[in-house]
C-alpha cells in the first residue's frame, strides 16, 4: 500500500479501530512482559538471597563448631570455589571494621554502609541491599549478617544471573513485540474492515441514490448484527421516501386536475366577457362566476393546509371532554335535509352520552366529510347508517352506505389526498374530504378503517380512544 494511498485512510473509521485495537493489544502485551519481568526477577532476587542465607548458615555452624579462625580459612576457600569475581566474604566487628575477608581486589569499590550495620546491632537478624558499581554490567546483592555477638558477616555476589536474564528478555521482548504490534495491526485491519464494510455499504448506496438511483438498496447479509438492522433500517428508509415520492408525483397529477378546470373556467369567462360583454350585468356575473370558483380553489387550498397542519401537529388540537353521541346527532340532523333532496334515508342509532376526550371541532369536521361522502355516492331509495358503540378504552363510530361502493384497486388509496376513483370523477368534490377525516382520527390517537363491496356499498369505521394521547397538548382557543 503506498504512502499516500495510506494517508488518504488516517481519517477513516477502518483506521482508527485499527490503531485502537493495536494499541489496545501493544499495551496489554507491555503489561503482561512486565509482570512477567517482575515475577521472574523476584524469583532471581528470592534465590539469590537463599544462597547467601546459606552462607551465613554455613558460617555460623562452623563458627560454633571450630572458631573464627576455621571461618576466615572458610571464607578464603569459598569465595576461591565460586570464583573471586562472583562472590566475596568480609568479617567485620561491631564497629564495622574488617579484621578478616576473601580476595577484595576485584570488590574494592565496596564499602561498608554503617546504617546495615547499627540496623543489626538493634537487634535485626540480616539485612539486604543492591548495588550498582559504575563501569560494570552486573549488580551485587549483599547480606549483612550477625554470626555471632562480636562477629558480622558481610557477602556479596554478583547477580550475574540476572543480568543474563534481563539481556535475554529484552531481546526477546523487542522481537515478540514487533510480531505482536504487525500481528495486531493486520488483525484489527482485517477486522475492522469487515466491521465497517456494512457501512460502506450503506455510503455507496446513498451515493448511487444521490446521484437519481432511488431503486438501489443496500444489501442484507442476514447475520443479524447490527450492520444488518443499520441496512434493513436504510432500505426501510428508502422504501418509505420513494414511496412517499410517488405520492408526491401522483398528488402533483391530481392537483393539476383539479385546478386546470376552474382556471381554466375563470381565464373563459373573463376572456368571453371582455372582448363579447356589452352591459354592467354581464361584467357582474363574470365577477360572481369568478369569485365562486376563486372560493372552491380556496377552499381546497385552505383544507390542503388543515391537512398537512393537522398531521404534523403544528397547530396542537384541544382535549375537552366531548359528548361524541350528541356530534354524531348534531351531524345527521343538519345532513338530514340534503338526504332527503337526494331520496336517501339517513338512519342514526346512537346512545344518549358517549365521551371521550378531544377537540369538538375537528370532531365534527371529519364526522361532517364521512356523512357528506356517504350521502354522495348513494343513489336514491338507499341508506345511510351511522351508529356507535363502544367499550372500556374505545368508542367506535360507524358510517355504512349502500351506495356504489369502492372496487378493491381504489380501496387501498381511498385516503389519499386528490385521489378519487373514475366513477366519482364526475362528482363534486376536490378529493380531500376522507384524508382530512382520517389526519384528525389520527391526531386524536385513532384511525378509520374503510370496508367495501362493489355496487353494495361502503363502511368507514372510526375508531377513537376514550383518553387523550401523551402528546395530545390543549391548543389555547
Amino acid at each position: 500500500m503506498s504512502l499516500r494511498k495510506l494517508l488518504s485512510r488516517r481519517s477513516t473509521l477502518a483506521f482508527r479501530l485499527t490503531l485502537w485495537y493495536a494499541g489496545i493489544f501493544t499495551v496489554s502485551s507491555c503489561v503482561a512482559f512486565l509482570l512477567f519481568y517482575l515475577l521472574i526477577t523476584s524469583v532471581i532476587q528470592d534465590r539469590t538471597d537463599q544462597e547467601l542465607m546459606g552462607q551465613v548458615n554455613r558460617f555460623s555452624t562452623l563458627l560454633a563448631a571450630e572458631g573464627t579462625k576455621s571461618v576466615q580459612n572458610a571464607a578464603v576457600i569459598e569465595a576461591q570455589a565460586a570464583g573471586v569475581k562472583k562472590v566475596f566474604f568480609r568479617l567485620l566487628s561491631q564497629d564495622g571494621q574488617a579484621f578478616s575477608s576473601s580476595t577484595m581486589a576485584y570488590w574494592e569499590d565496596i564499602t561498608i554502609r554503617e546504617t546495615a550495620i547499627q540496623a543489626l546491632l538493634h537487634g535485626s537478624d540480616h539485612v539486604f541491599e543492591t548495588i550498582t558499581i559504575a563501569g560494570r554490567k552486573d549488580e551485587v546483592r549483599i547480606l549483612y549478617a550477625m554470626l555471632s555477638p562480636s562477629i558480622i558477616l558481610q557477602v556479596g555476589q554478583t547477580m550475574e544471573t540476572y543480568s543474563r536474564f534481563f539481556d535475554a528478555f529484552k531481546g526477546i521482548f523487542i522481537a515478540t513485540m514487533t510480531f505482536l504490534i504487525l500481528l495486531a495491526a493486520g488483525v484489527g485491519w482485517f477486522m475492522a474492515r469487515r466491521a465497517v464494510s456494512g457501512v460502506e455499504a450503506v455510503t455507496r448506496t446513498a451515493q448511487k441514490i444521490t446521484g437519481g438511483s432511488l431503486e438501489e438498496r443496500v444489501p442484507v447479509k442476514q447475520r443479524g448484527d447490527e450492520i444488518d438492522q443499520l441496512a434493513t433500517t436504510f432500505n426501510q428508509m428508502l422504501d418509505r421516501i420513494q414511496v412517499l415520492l410517488t405520492e408526491i408525483k401522483e398528488m402533483s397529477d391530481n392537483i393539476a386536475h383539479d385546478l386546470r378546470s376552474p382556471v381554466t373556467r375563470i381565464r373563459g369567462i373573463a376572456e368571453v366577457t371582455l372582448t363579447t360583454a356589452k352591459s354592467l350585468h354581464e361584467y357582474e356575473s363574470m365577477s360572481a362566476s369568478i369569485i365562486e370558483d376563486c372560493d372552491r380553489l380556496l377552499a381546497m387550498i385552505n383544507t390542503m393546509l388543515l391537512i398537512s397542519k393537522t398531521e404534523t401537529g403544528v397547530d396542537k388540537l384541544a382535549c375537552e371532554k366531548v359528548n361524541i353521541a350528541g356530534l354524531v346527532q348534531e351531524a345527521c340532523e343538519l345532513f338530514e335535509p340534503s338526504a332527503e333532496d337526494n331520496g336517501i334515508t339517513l338512519s342514526c342509532s346512537v346512545p344518549g352520552v358517549s365521551e371521550l376526550a378531544g377537540d369538538a371541532r375537528m370532531l365534527q369536521r371529519m364526522l361532517a366529510n364521512l356523512l357528506d361522502n356517504a350521502i354522495k355516492y348513494t343513489s336514491a331509495g338507499g341508506v345511510v347508517t351511522v351508529s356507535i358503540a363502544e367499550n372500556n378504552t374505545q368508542v367506535l363510530v360507524s358510517v355504512q352506505d349502500t351506495g356504489c361502493g369502492i372496487s378493491p384497486a381504489d380501496l387501498s388509496r381511498t385516503f389519499e389526498r386528490f385521489y378519487r376513483c373514475d366513477q366519482s370523477r364526475s362528482k363534486p368534490g376536490i378529493g380531500l374530504g376522507l384524508s382530512l377525516a382520517l389526519a384528525i382520527a389520527r391526531a386524536h390517537g385513532g384511525d378509520i378503517t374503510a370496508a367495501s363491496v362493489p355496487n353494495q356499498g361502503s363502511t368507514f369505521m372510526v375508531t377513537l380512544p376514550k383518553t387523550a394521547p401523551q402528546d395530545f397538548l390543549t391548543r389555547k382557543a
